[in-house]
């Protein structure tokens, strides 16, 4: 840890004096076979993870379309986040992966079906994002 970090550590002590210093071990650098099959995919692969949840309760064979609402969305840069149903962390979405819909809909509590790939960057976005039908 650098000293910088320590000086922000230290400061952050003194609002929550419970905090626990970060250990100085390397993280652990184990892979799993999906994150193995995400390497061999490439880094602007826009295909999804397989082995994930599922909406339709798929058996395995290809992308599997996951449902969730949306978290914020800022209309003027294209981009936001969403909340999956089964939890976990919000994903990142872009516009153009918009497969159906009217992008003008995107409010806080939108309902979306999405597969889960990776931006261009590597790190994991829907794609294939469409709205949700409305419940019957």
């Amino acid at each position: 840890m650098n000293a910088r970090a320590k000086r922000l550590f230290e400061e952050a002590r003194k609002k929550n004096p419970d905090l626990k210093m970060p250990s100085d071990t390397a993280p652990n650098t184990e892979l799993s076979e999906e994150d193995l099959a995400l390497i061999k995919q490439g880094v602007g692969d826009k295909s999804s993870r397989s082995g994930q949840g599922s909406a339709d309760g798929g058996t395995g064979d290809g992308p599997r379309e996951q449902i969730g609402s949306v978290v914020t969305y800022f209309e003027a840069k294209g981009f936001g986040f969403l909340r999956p149903d089964d939890g976990g962390r919000d994903v990142f979405f872009h516009v153009s992966r918009l497969a159906e819909g009217d992008p003008t809909t995107l409010k806080p509590g939108t309902r979306l079906l999405y597969e889960l790939g990776m931006d261009r960057t590597g790190k994991l976005a829907a794609s294939s994002v469409r709205i949700a039908p409305p419940a019957e």
